[in-house]
């Protein structure tokens, strides 16, 4: 007889926990921006990730309730999960629809596409408290996924999450792509990995905005204070870093990349030279683009 592999209820087990009071969620976003940004969340924004899973649907939350702990985990691969934390149940409370927009971290949910409780619901709102045991496998243990996926939260004591792998770094934070192969989306812009966000203030050059709703484009260049870094940080925040005819676009249509990355120390003259070599080849000034100069 083959032994059985060692699995999460061995590790809490070994924790002190009982698997009986434990809930497992694996958890998969059907909006695609909220899931592309999870394990970003995870890595480094956990309290907008927690706030994610502290408010669930009636079935859920009716047995979240009874349990002592979370076991959180993100939908790794197919018939996989990667473990994100051990959050103790520490209580909830009722709360109405306009206070489950003003609690921390959903306002960034909503960006991403969450749609949050029904107009109609007063749902239960969880105090999730991340616990330290367990916490050096965070984004490293990744157990099988029984059963169909799409149930999924499970009580731990009626599973087997066998151990499929334990890697020796996180694999929650994706490598950053080469300079002339990044493309990112205007929600992406408020996620920036902190690696990636280091970069990019280091990188000074001509970027270009396509609207995918107008089919024009725009060509911008950054060569001041973090670079395009701090260009793009404006975008994030305004969606149009004050330029006159973005305006009047809606930026969760845009798309960024970057064009050409100069010498840090170029002048920015030579910079801006640049920056119109590319609206004339890309035939970006109005009306055929969306630079007005």
């Amino acid at each position: 007889m083959s032994a059985v592999a060692i699995g999460l209820n061995d590790l809490l087990e070994k924790a002190g926990l009982d698997p009986r009071r434990v809930m497992v969620m694996r958890h998969r976003p059907t909006e695609k921006a909220l899931r592309d940004a999870l394990p970003t969340l995870a890595a480094e924004r956990h309290e907008i990730y927690n706030a994610y899973q502290c408010q669930h649907g009636e079935t859920v939350e009716n047995a979240l309730a009874k349990a002592s702990h979370l076991v959180s985990f993100i939908g790794h691969q197919a018939g996989r999960a990667m473990f994100i934390g051990l959050y103790e149940v520490a209580g909830f409370k009722r709360i109405d629809v306009k206070q489950y927009w003003r609690m921390p971290g959903n306002a960034e949910l909503r960006a991403l596409g969450t749609r949050g409780p029904k107009d109609w619901r007063s749902p239960l709102w969880f105090d999730l408290q991340l616990q330290p045991e367990l916490a050096e496998l965070k984004g490293r243990l990744v157990v099988t996924w029984p059963g169909i996926e799409r149930s999924w939260w499970r009580w731990a004591s009626r599973n087997h999450f066998a151990v499929h792998c334990i890697h020796e770094e996180s694999r929650l934070l994706r490598p950053m792509p080469a300079w002339n192969e990044l493309v990112l989306g205007w929600t992406d812009l408020k996620l920036l990995p902190e690696s990636w966000r280091q970069a990019l203030s280091h990188w000074r050059g001509v970027y270009y905005i396509f609207d995918t709703s107008l089919k024009q484009g725009y060509v911008g260049s950054a060569s001041g204070s973090e670079n395009l870094l701090g260009r793009w940080k404006g975008y994030a925040v305004s969606g149009h870093g004050g330029n006159r005819l973005l305006k009047r676009c809606n930026p969760e249509h845009f798309v960024f990349s970057i064009l050409e990355r100069v010498s840090p120390d170029m002048d920015v003259a030579e910079v801006v030279a640049i920056e119109n070599l590319w609206k004339q080849r890309l035939h970006t000034r109005a009306p055929q683009g969306l630079n007005d100069n």
